[in-house]
């Protein structure tokens, strides 16, 4: 897989496994959603006593006063109307209004506190599991893409536990009362009714899985535009400085349009639901007009006025509960992507992780040996062959060689980062598989070539790795660093990502930082590389300080700066092929006295 593709179900039946699992998110707040489904049911069975009353009111105060009036009439006498029965039923209708607002209030109140629960615990389980997954996943996945997953993929799946579920199980419910209710006055009116909804279903069909097809497909582009976009605005300065603002505009666009496309035929599709259901569902209820209209002017009458009257309402009630339960699967497939994309990160395998029977470091020594090991990126393309390794505690240990000939691999494999395919890698002695990650590395210090620092005070960030550190400790560790001019501005703000300092002043805030943790194993992989001369000048200062009395390996562009190194490995197709201190290399007169020469001549012709 590459940063440019995404995991997804492809199943037409997805959609089940999907609800299932997002429902048992939901039913950690058992109380809540009880009440939800509570009073969703009561304002279900409200909505279904509405006809009921309307009937009444018709056959047993309406009818019975016209005939009344009309037998006066007959007679030329006057009737005097009873408006005590009608302002009974209009109080029924305003107690039962009432018992429906009430209930929609409590049923969007849990509605809205199950969302944004579900959605705080989705994303924190998300987050936990990104700070524990391996760095083999970050290789494959773009940062977009993440941030996709966090936000608009946790709100979309969130809808469909809410709102979708209060559609589906309110359009349920109505249908339920409704039917009971036709089929209890008039067995034919009933069946009439009954026979459209699968009608309605099967005509549907066929459209769901169009809106699931496309609303895939849409969530997909959404990550790649998402990826492109982060992409290409981190990178603006190299698309300027090399001409290409229209042919990354170009992708863009191409990109852009597709997601367009796919959008609109899923919305498309997902509108045809509405017509659909609302074409057959009139006709079912002409039906009942035509129908129960014939039986109630029949002679004798097969059913009464209120009956006809409550028919409909309940034919016209029915179709658009079938309305709301077709929006649940248009909102229930495209949110199907978007679960399909959380769950595939949530099912992620750890690669790296501690063992069941994993021990706690004491203090190490920093004694490192590769023991035959082997290790590949992808499988096809091995990095490191039955490679052998002793790094002695206390040993500077620097490695150089052409970019791509495994020296970071190597780096990555100490910090187990990753882990051998085959051999062992031990530390002390031990295979350091059989201990904690966070025991081994939080004996590490680590300065990359690009240091991250993160928002807020300078002071923070260099004690990211031990909250605990006194002041003391923070302006020794600035001294040891050759930062200390950095004491008077330890409450600075850094501002996001560091980018109120300079390159070479974060540099120096990531040394005190790895120096604060007072690490066993230094590593500097290329730490100095990206700095002017005057904080390298610095660091090379205290960098003799740094490395006393513990284990460090530093891979280094610039030569210069490892000559006092105790040993000097030059790495190339993932094999040691000079090992010595810089005196004994340059005698050799091999790889590394052509590297270092060759570097000397550049950096004089630049001065000349």
């Amino acid at each position: 897989m590459t940063q440019f593709e995404d995991k997804q179900f492809s199943g037409k039946g997805a959609l089940l496994p999907f609800l299932k699992r997002i429902f048992t998110y939901a039913w950690v707040y058992k109380k809540w959603m009880y009440q939800f489904l509570f009073w969703i049911g009561i304002v279900a069975i409200t909505e279904a006593i509405f006809p009921l009353i309307l009937l009444g009111f018709l056959d047993y105060v309406i009818q019975p006063e016209l005939q009344a009036i009309q037998a006066a009439q007959l007679q030329g006498t006057t009737h005097a109307i009873n408006y005590v029965e009608m302002l009974k039923y209009t109080g029924v209708f305003m107690v039962i209004g009432l018992i429906q607002v009430i209930g929609v209030y409590i049923f969007i109140k849990y509605a809205g506190r199950v969302q944004e629960h579900v959605m705080f615990d989705l994303r924190e389980k998300m987050f936990n599991k990104l700070q524990r997954l391996s760095f083999s996943y970050y290789d494959r996945s773009a940062s977009g893409w993440l941030l996709t997953r966090l936000t608009s993929d946790t709100d979309r799946v969130a809808e469909v536990i809410s709102w979708g579920l209060l559609d589906a199980f309110w359009g349920v419910t109505n249908i339920v009362f409704c039917l009971l209710a036709l089929f209890y006055f008039n067995l034919k009116l009933g069946l009439i009714v009954m026979i459209s909804i699968p009608v309605m279903l099967v005509a549907s069909i066929k459209v769901r899985m169009l809106v699931l097809e496309y609303s895939r497909t849409s969530r997909k582009l959404n990550s790649e535009l998402t990826a492109s976009f982060s992409e290409h605005i981190n990178g603006v300065k190299v698309i300027k400085s090399t001409g290409q603002e229209q042919e990354a505009f170009t992708g863009f666009k191409g990109l852009s349009g597709k997601m367009r496309r796919a959008s609109y035929k899923a919305g498309f599709f997902t509108a045809m639901y509405i017509p659909i259901v609302l074409l057959i569902g009139s006709l079912a209820a002409a039906l009942v007009v035509f129908f129960g209209g014939q039986m109630a002017i029949a002679v004798p009458a097969g059913i009464t006025i209120g009956v006809l009257a409550a028919s409909f309402d309940y034919a016209m009630k029915i179709f658009l509960p079938i309305m709301d339960i077709s929006m649940f699967y248009a909102r229930a497939q495209g949110s199907l992507s978007a679960g399909e994309r959380i769950f595939s990160l949530l099912n992620e395998e750890v690669t790296i992780k501690d063992q069941v029977d994993a021990l706690s470091m004491n203090r190490i020594q920093g004694d490192i040996k590769f023991e035959g090991v082997e290790f590949y990126y992808k499988k096809e393309n091995p990095v490191l062959e039955n490679f052998n390794l002793r790094i002695k505690a206390g040993e500077s240990i620097a490695l150089v060689g052409a970019t791509g000939e495994g020296k970071s691999t190597i780096i990555n494999l100490i910090c187990r980062f990753y882990e051998p395919t085959n051999g062992t890698l031990k530390i002390d002695g031990k295979d350091y598989t059989q201990s904690t990650l966070k025991s081994l590395r939080s004996q590490m210090g680590i300065v990359l070539q690009t240091p991250h620092l993160f928002s807020g005070t300078m002071r923070e960030n260099i004690v990211y790795g031990r909250q605990e550190a006194t002041d003391k400790e923070v302006k020794e560790a600035l001294q040891i660093a050759g930062a200390s001019h950095f004491e008077s501005r330890l409450n600075e703000e850094v501002g996001e990502g560091g980018d109120q300092l300079s390159q070479g002043e974060k540099q120096l805030v990531s040394f005190a930082r790895a120096v604060l943790t007072k690490p066993r194993i230094f590593i500097m992989d290329e730490a100095t590389s990206s700095v002017d001369t005057l904080t390298e000048a610095r660091i090379q200062e205290g960098i003799g300080k740094i490395l006393e009395g513990r284990t460090s390996l530093i891979i280094a562009h610039r030569l210069s700066t490892i000559k006092n190194c105790d040993r000097i490995l030059v790495i190339k197709k993932g094999g040691i092929v000079e090992d010595g201190n810089h005196e004994d290399l340059m005698n050799k007169k091999g790889r590394y006295y052509d590297l270092y020469t060759r570097q000397l001549r550049e950096e004089k012709a630049i001065l000349i």
